[in-house]
């Protein structure tokens, strides 16, 4: 993992880190904050059921009230029984709304719409979840009056019970239960259908929240990788700069010496040689010319060394003659020491070329050709150098042996594409090896090497076009 992964992942980490943890807090508080609301709001609508089951009470209180003032004035209790019983049989409100009354003792006595439980005694009588409700709502009754939640069945659904609140109050006049009820089914539908909202709301919150973080963060990694991509090309512009201004400083520095060593040490070399052959004309003595010829062998030696290393350093016939000359120079070299067929085609413009293009071209075609010599076995070889559209184009191409990808990691090969490199050429190689076995038949293969110097580039020191 490389540093700047690990510095974006230091970045990124607290982040969704932070991100997903003050989501999932958020997403548990609005869970709990919707079942407080859903609660409150549940309670407010059985308080408000509470008060409209009083208020149906106390309307059917009013209704009976005449008939029980009866009792004062002597009328039997048979027949002002009978009139509260009628009068409460008909009393209704909405679909499922009644009243019933019941004895202290557990008799119903009225019930409009389960006409079959008149006259039994229902004390013992327990609801789908086992409660003794006619007992509970007797007990309520006798305390004041009061509400009770049960199991019941509604009137207008076939089959099963359902939640039921109801109200009772107790008539001391007849020492009756009276009472009524509202099913609370559709408050539990409608708060089930309320919550499955919220969840659905929360769900659907989070999910955007999540989806947000997501976004945020592939943002961010683009972000940084756009910025690191930036910065990188900034880095290796200004390291190509750099190489550039170190090459060309290198190239001047190689001249300057290469100069220093064929005009100056070198002359003084072929002075000096020059003297010892005029010694050697006027000196007599035997043992003293053999140290006089040692010495001129010597100087010889000397001379051939300070001329390799000057050409090794910058090619003067490169300074002197122009890159064209020296490229002739050198293959008309090729072909004097080896059997190669060397075939030259070369295009180049009246005006110089760049010091840095100059001497990587010749240095390029140099290793190029020591290669071919060396390792190709190769009958031919072409070079191709040309000028168009301010780009000089290189090809050098042999009939040899080829060789496979891995050994493309050689020193001159590695050499060759970094000079190109530098100076912001490209560099390309097309090699077609053959197999060992027919290696020396008539079947030939070959390798191209390729490179192109584009001259409308800038010069780091200056900012200068290089050529154009």
């Amino acid at each position: 993992m490389t540093l700047k992964t690990k510095i974006l992942l230091l970045a990124l980490l607290p982040l969704i880190i932070m991100s997903v943890a003050i989501t999932i807090v958020n997403h548990s508080q609005a869970r709990r904050l919707s079942e407080q609301e859903i609660a409150t709001f549940e309670r407010n609508l059985v308080a408000s059921k509470k008060e409209q089951l009083r208020h149906y009470v106390d309307l059917a209180e009013a209704s009976i009230a005449h008939s029980l003032s009866l009792l004062e004035k002597g009328i039997p209790r048979e027949q002002v029984e009978t009139d509260v019983k009628r009068k409460l049989s008909t009393l209704s409100f909405g679909d499922d709304g009644y009243f019933f009354v019941y004895t202290m003792g557990g008799i119903n006595i009225v019930h409009p719409v389960q006409s079959e439980l008149v006259g039994r005694n229902l004390i013992d009588f327990q609801d789908d979840d086992g409660k003794f409700l006619i007992q509970d709502l007797l007990y309520k009754a006798s305390t004041g009056g009061g509400f009770e939640r049960y199991k019941w069945r509604k009137p207008s659904k076939e089959g099963g019970s359902e939640d039921k609140l109801s109200y009772v109050v107790h008539i001391p006049e007849l020492n009756w239960m009276m009472g009524t009820g509202l099913y609370v089914d559709d408050i539990t539908q409608e708060i089930a259908s309320i919550r499955s909202d919220v969840r659905h709301n929360i769900n659907d919150t989070f999910f955007v929240v999540l989806m947000i973080i997501v976004v945020t963060v592939i943002l961010i990694v683009l972000l940084g990788l756009a910025i690191n991509i930036h910065e990188s090309q900034l880095a290796d512009k200004r390291l190509q700069e750099l190489a550039h201004r170190s090459l060309k400083l290198q190239v001047n520095q190689r001249r300057n010496f290469a100069r220093e060593l064929h005009d100056g040490i070198n002359q003084l070399l072929v002075s000096t040689k020059l003297r010892t052959n005029l010694v050697d004309k006027k000196w007599g003595k035997v043992e003293a010319r053999e140290h006089l010829n040692k010495a001129s062998d010597m100087l010889d030696l000397a001379i051939q060394e300070v001329r390799r290393v000057s050409h090794d350093l910058r090619p003067i016939v490169l300074d002197d003659l122009g890159l064209e000359a020296a490229l002739r120079n050198m293959l008309d070299d090729l072909a004097e020491r080896t059997d190669l067929q060397v075939f030259i085609d070369i295009q180049l413009p009246k005006q110089r070329l760049p010091d840095l293009v100059e001497i990587t071209l010749y240095r390029v075609i140099q290793e190029a050709l020591t290669n071919i010599e060396k390792h190709a076995h190769a009958s031919e070889v072409k070079v191709c150098v040309h000028f168009e559209n301010d780009e000089v184009s290189l090809k050098v191409e042999d009939n040899g042996c080829g060789f496979y990808e891995q050994q493309q990691e050689g020193i001159g090969l590695i050499n060759m594409r970094e000079r190109v490199a530098i100076i912001g050429g490209k560099f390309t190689i097309y090699s077609y090896p053959l197999p060992a076995n027919v290696r020396h038949a008539s079947v030939t293969g070959g390798t191209i090497i390729k490179a192109t110097f584009y001259l409308n580039t800038y010069d780091p020191e200056g900012q200068e076009i290089l050529y154009g």
